[in-house]
């Protein structure tokens, strides 16, 4: 565990006692509900936040002794919201070390409220970059009618955040996918790229200048959805990808729920899975020397 990642005493995570109160949280917590069920609901995603963040090591210290810098990608979907709360909520708290910086990029789509995540930044007093960039335009002429826009429309995304987060001084891009992001991902390639392969919660980049870190790895997609809507976020909506039917990730996610409905706590069973493999009772002979075996 990076040194710069800390910690209350000397207590192990589980035992650490988390003060919700309205006196001792970051000012976007000032209106949160003060109910039982929401204080569960925090500090059940700032458990898995903080799990993901010290499992993968996400927190590396520089070598001059500065605070790393995350750039944060913030969409406006309840997702990029949640993470951005948790993450301010855990360096109010001093347990995360890191300077954060919000970035949202408008990729021109036709009917996005320009003034909605300035406004909320600004409200809650959250040092921010807004970015524009008419991706959107890009994507509808390349892509062909019928096909779907999330592969172009996300490199694109991607690779305008990375500049950012260089033109930022950052050491990471710092992304929202959650748990039911990561199982999706899984097998979508495993029924369709015939591997096994899923989101990683800590990537290095191909030009190895940054890392790429997924903090809510171990987070309920509907805890961060009840976390929204409790928080009163101000959700924007995508109105490019999330307009599109048929998609084999939406394919994906209805199947996970039925396995979940049918054998509740699966969910939790395959994340845990996905960082137990065994490479001897699997088929890749580059992960495994079978031929050595006598």
């Amino acid at each position: 565990m990076g040194s710069l990642f800390l910690w209350k005493s000397d207590m192990s995570q589980s035992a650490v006692k988390l003060d919700v109160s309205a006196d001792n949280c970051h000012p976007m917590f000032r209106n949160a509900p003060s109910g039982l069920e929401f204080n569960k609901l925090r500090k059940r995603l700032i458990r898995h936040t903080r799990e993901a963040l010290e499992t993968y090591s996400m927190v590396v210290p520089k070598p001059t002794g500065s605070r790393p810098k995350w750039l944060i990608g913030l969409s406006g979907g309840k997702d990029s919201y949640g993470l951005m709360a948790l993450l301010l909520d855990l360096k109010w708290r001093g347990l995360l070390d890191v300077d954060l910086l919000a970035c949202n990029l408008d990729q021109g789509q036709p009917n996005f409220p320009k003034h909605i995540l300035p406004d909320w930044l600004e409200l809650n007093g959250i040092e921010h970059r807004i970015e524009y960039r008419d991706t959107y335009s890009i994507v509808k002429e390349k892509v062909p009618e019928g096909a779907t826009y999330c592969a172009l429309c996300s490199r694109l995304r991607r690779g305008n955040l990375y500049r950012i987060a260089r033109e930022e001084g950052c050491d990471a891009l710092v992304l929202g996918h959650h748990r039911e992001d990561i199982l999706e991902t899984f097998f979508m390639n495993l029924f369709h790229g015939g591997k096994l392969a899923a989101m990683p919660p800590k990537l290095l980049n191909d030009e190895k200048d940054l890392l790429v870190l997924r903090p809510l790895s171990f987070c309920a997609e509907d805890d961060l959805a009840k976390f929204a809507a409790a928080m009163n976020f101000p959700i924007i909506p995508c109105d490019l990808c999330g307009s599109q039917d048929g998609l084999q990730r939406n394919v994906m996610k209805n199947m996970i729920a039925e396995i979940e409905q049918r054998m509740p706590g699966r969910k939790d069973t395959m994340i845990r899975a996905l960082g137990n493999a065994n490479p001897s009772h699997l088929l890749d002979t580059e992960l495994f020397d079978f031929g050595g075996l006598n």
